[in-house]
This record gives structure tokens, C-alpha cells and sequence, in this order.
């Protein structure tokens, strides 16, 4: 046990709950392993999901991959923090893995959609959420279409969804424009550093 967490357990002090949401496009994954670097003692939730993996994916690492009758066996027990079928498939977050965890004292990072985060925030409404923004429409445009992964009717749906989702920006505690990468890591990581030394 690290000293750190023998002075949140002494003193009684929760973790923090961190929500990180963008629209696809805005550098959330990258911007998420950067701060699980610079943060390594926080805790990453990692999602569940009834979908098979994809070329790349590892299992526990990008998600939990489990059948369905398992996932709704964890319905009706209420296992999940936040859940919801996309494309015919169920994702969703484990309240176990948050509750222990801020039961110690150990932040926790979650990576969801808007829709998730309304979820989370009815069972945890201390949670901090930040939403990640891109400079523009243009430029998230740019982005998507240099990945080189999506039809342009893909990219066109991803575009039509960001729009949608940056319309409920004003549910989020913290917005944090991703025009420069390296600018935009060091701002969050300030934000999280301002509720690890418990100013907010």
C-alpha cells in the first residue's frame, strides 16, 4: 500500500469519479492514456461489452468481453453503474469497480458517451465530468477523414452524432478545447491535480 492511499484511508476521504466524454474525432483516447500515464494510481474503468473484438483488442485492457445472457444477468443484478445497447450490442460500466475503488480512496477514470454519463451521474452526482471538444466542425472533419478508417458515410453519421453530443456540453462540469494536443493534455491534467489536492 502506497502512502497515498494509507493517508486517504486514514483520514476517511472518497476517490474522485472522472468522466471524460467527446464526440469521435476529438482525441479522447489519446488525451485518456496520456493522463493514465501522468495519473498512474488512478484507476481506469474499463467497459463491458457483448460485441466480439476487434483486429487489435485486447481483452481487459480495451474492454471486458462477455456473452450476453452474462450481461443481463448483471442487469437484473444491478451490476452496472451505466449500460446501453449500441448497434445491437450492450455496453456498460460496473458500479463493483467504482464503489470499491472510491471506497478506498482511489480515483477513477471513465471514458462514456453523454448517454452514459446522465446514467452515472444519477447514482454518482459528485462525479467530475469534462467534456473534450474539438476547434471546429472543420477541423474534427479533418480529423476524421485523415484516419482513413471510415466510409464517407461513416464520417458523415460520426459528424451528424458529434453535433448532437456538444449540444449537451452544458452538462459538464469542465470543457477543454483540443486544438493543441499537448496544451489540452496539461489542462485536464491541472483540472484532475485541483481535486486530488481536494480545492473543489
Amino acid at each position: 500500500m502506497g502512502r497515498n492511499q494509507e493517508t486517504k484511508e486514514a483520514t476517511g476521504n472518497r476517490g474522485h469519479l472522472l468522466i471524460l466524454s467527446a464526440p469521435s474525432g476529438a482525441g479522447k483516447t489519446t488525451i485518456r492514456n496520456a493522463l493514465c500515464r501522468r495519473f498512474p494510481g488512478t484507476k481506469y474503468s474499463v467497459s463491458y461489452t457483448t460485441r466480439s473484438p476487434r483486429t487489435g483488442e485486447k481483452a481487459g485492457r480495451d474492454y471486458h468481453f462477455i456473452d450476453k445472457s452474462q450481461f443481463e444477468a448483471g442487469i437484473e443484478a444491478d451490476r452496472w453503474a451505466e449500460w446501453a445497447v449500441v448497434h445491437g450490442n450492450y455496453y456498460g460500466t460496473s458500479g463493483e469497480f467504482i464503489d470499491h475503488w472510491l471506497a478506498r480512496g482511489e480515483d477513477i477514470l471513465l471514458d462514456i458517451d453523454v448517454q452514459g454519463t446522465v446514467k452515472i451521474l444519477k447514482r454518482y452526482p459528485q462525479a467530475v465530468t469534462i467534456f473534450i471538444l474539438p476547434p471546429s466542425m472543420d477541423v474534427l472533419r479533418q480529423r476524421l477523414e485523415s484516419r482513413g478508417t471510415d466510409s464517407q458515410a461513416d464520417i458523415e453519421r460520426r459528424l451528424s452524432e458529434a453535433k448532437r453530443e456538444m449540444m449537451e456540453k452544458s452538462r459538464y462540469r469542465h470543457l477543454v478545447i483540443n486544438d493543441d494536443l499537448s496544451s489540452a493534455i496539461d489542462e485536464l491534467a491541472s483540472i484532475i491535480k485541483s481535486y486530488e489536492k481536494g480545492n473543489q
